[in-house]
């Protein structure tokens, strides 16, 4: 019997810690966060739960909380991620988180390599530390790897990306406001010919075509997968030489235009004898993303204009001597469906249950690796038990494989 300590229970966190309430491994499930309104309605509405209102700033705060358990299940901000590392090895527990940047106080990708870093001090002590576990990064991380290992060799990965919701209520974002605009205001990064490359916000702007939907715009956004797969290239993805993540949708068209406006800026402007931040403003200003099921249930009773999103990992190489592409399709429900299924968004639906996999892959047992590491470095027996209990949740995956019979 497994006991799990679920540090942030927020949109994600909370989607994690309900389905952990239904593992009949678990005896104990603990759900720590700084607001004792989200740890309380936890504790209150599932069977295995107790709330512990944890500073997430305080190590000792953490491992209070931790000491005993099997696994900490970090869905906090990638800030807090070396304290919860900390603590998982003071009180010898497996870890897992759902990103490793951006952080504060160093670049992107130092932040992903100080956690791989960290891997001998888990290593020796027999842990497991994954990383990056959600729907991208996370999921995706696994759509490509399958497809890596379908080639020869492989030349190009790119992750894409297209999210689409018009309501009736002006609901621009399905996560919150503040993090969205900062993210989309961060200037990408992408692997190209084996190196990191850093390029302006919203930069590369083209029509990307998608089955079902036709062709739409998409933008170069800053995300963990380039630098995770372009630090373990020579591992585990056949030296591939560029990895990029581009993104699209009405949120991503808004926050370009407010970029350009300079309505992101987190630089302090005088205006008539005032002092402001233009972030702080756009953000207060924001509708927030709803959250509790009153709340969603609110937006659907106004009405939904329409509904449409596309998840895809695109991975180019080579097999016995001719150019291979493989376009992967990852499916999951919608806004309607999600929230029908489990009282919540497509947004937490997706990505919380995504998470909840590699949670259930570690509290079974079913992850035969120590150290510190990304869910593109799973094997082949660990990918299909992955997949076969995404699809029970109805996130599935479709492969079009794409090869010419002759080439000159």
């Amino acid at each position: 019997m497994k006991k799990v300590l679920v540090l942030g229970v927020g949109a994600q966190g909370s989607t994690i810690a309900k389905r952990l309430d239904e593992e009949s491994v678990v005896s104990q499930l603990r759900c720590g966060d700084r607001d004792p309104k989200a740890t309380g309605e936890l504790e209150n509405t599932l069977k295995k739960a107790k709330g512990y209102q944890v500073d997430a700033r305080s190590l000792h705060k953490i491992v209070e909380a931790a000491h005993g358990v099997d696994l900490i299940v970090n869905g906090l901000a990638p800030d807090f991620n070396m304290t919860v590392m900390d603590a998982a090895l003071e009180v010898d527990c497996d870890y897992q988180d759902m990103a490793s940047g951006p952080v504060s106080d160093i670049g992107f990708v130092e932040a992903v390599q100080r956690c791989l870093d960290r891997s001998p001090e888990f290593e020796k002590k027999g842990l497991t530390a994954l990383i990056n576990t959600g729907s991208a990064p996370g999921c995706a991380n696994v759509v490509t790897r399958e497809s890596v290992d379908m080639m020869d060799e492989c030349e190009s990965i790119e992750i894409l990306v297209y999210d689409g919701i018009w309501s009736k209520q002006f609901i621009p974002f399905w996560w919150s406001p503040k993090t969205a605009f900062a993210d989309m205001a961060a200037k990408p990064i992408r692997f190209e010919n084996g190196k990191f490359v850093r390029t302006k916000p919203f930069d590369n702007p083209s029509m990307e075509y998608f089955e079902g939907l036709g062709k739409r715009r998409m933008v170069d956004h800053e995300h963990e997968e380039p630098v995770t797969m372009g630090l373990l290239s020579g591992k585990v993805l056949k030296n591939v030489k560029n990895v990029n993540f581009r993104y699209g949708g009405p949120a991503v068209d808004l926050a370009e235009s407010l970029y350009k406006m300079g309505l992101l800026s987190e630089d302090s402007l005088k205006i008539n004898g005032q002092e402001i931040v233009p972030m702080d403003i756009i953000s207060f200003l924001t509708p927030p993303a709803p959250k509790y099921p009153e709340e969603i249930q609110t937006v659907l009773d106004g009405g939904m204009e329409l509904e449409e999103g596309a998840f895809v990992v695109r991975v180019s190489g080579k097999r016995m001597g001719r150019n291979i592409l493989i376009e992967s399709y990852v499916n999951a429900p919608g806004l309607l469906d999600s929230f029908v299924k489990a009282g919540i968004t497509h947004e937490s639906y997706f990505t919380g249950q995504s998470a909840f996999l590699f949670t259930k892959m570690l509290i079974n047992d079913k992850i035969d690796r120590t150290g510190v590491f990304p869910p593109e470095m799973l094997d082949k027996a660990e990918r299909d038990y992955y997949f076969k209990e995404a699809s029970k949740l109805d996130i599935t995956v479709d492969q079009i494989i794409r090869t010419r019979l002759f080439e000159s």
